[in-house]
């Protein structure tokens, strides 16, 4: 994938998370920052970097350089993502589903933080395992760089668009066909009908009536 060109595109970047580190050395403690940063044009780029140094200035300065490094260009339709897909890194797994209009961003954290970047404004987002917002922001990664267009799915397989969808129809028609077919070798279990007798009948049949016992 050819690297997008971040002078171009009016980035904005965001702030996930700040973390301070202590490295114990012989000569003492060493204190350093690391910063998780987003950065995002809100119409389809978006990029996650982590940066690492003695001040937070600094930390965030070269998240935001890393993360202008890793952009990406998310596919849309109409607000929302063309399809369901799941990915994951580490003990992290994010699940991602298109939404209706209106729904919002349906996600937290880190996930919630790169959609609005990349500009989702309808989506269903589900963060599986652990909760580090790192795993979370590279599994979130991952699973906008699976998504794909109709029109790219058929540029992929050299057909068009039309036979694309029609393919799609005919196996969700097919589908329901498949399950109700039985197999040659199977047995068919013919209903069977239960008859009522009349009251009368076995009254008859007892030796008794509908008024009373008939004595001998």
């Amino acid at each position: 994938m050819a690297r997008i060109n971040p002078d171009t595109l009016d980035l904005q970047d965001r702030i996930v998370r700040t973390n301070k580190v202590q490295k114990t050395t012989k000569g003492g403690r060493t204190m350093s920052w690391s910063s998780l940063i987003v950065v995002g044009d809100g119409e389809g780029h978006v990029g996650a970097g982590l940066g690492k140094a003695r001040a937070i200035p600094d930390a965030i300065r070269k998240g935001t350089e890393d993360a202008k490094k890793q952009l990406i260009l998310v596919p849309m339709v109409d607000g929302t993502i063309p399809h369901e897909v799941l990915a994951d890194h580490g003990a992290t797994t994010v699940l991602l589903k298109p939404a209706a209009p209106g729904t919002g961003v349906v996600a937290g954290g880190a996930v919630r933080i790169l959609l609005e970047a990349a500009g989702v404004r309808d989506v269903l987002a589900k963060s599986i395992g652990s909760n580090n917002p790192v795993n979370n922001a590279w599994a979130t990664i991952n699973a906008l760089k699976m998504l794909r267009t109709v029109e790219q799915v058929a540029q992929l397989r050299g057909k068009t668009v039309e036979e694309i969808r029609r393919g799609s129809t005919v196996g969700t028609t097919v589908a329901p066909t498949l399950l109700n077919a039985v197999d040659s070798n199977a047995k068919t279990i013919e209903p069977v009908a239960v008859v009522t007798p009349e009251p009368e009948a076995v009254a008859v049949e007892t030796g008794a009536t509908m008024e009373g016992t008939v004595t001998a």
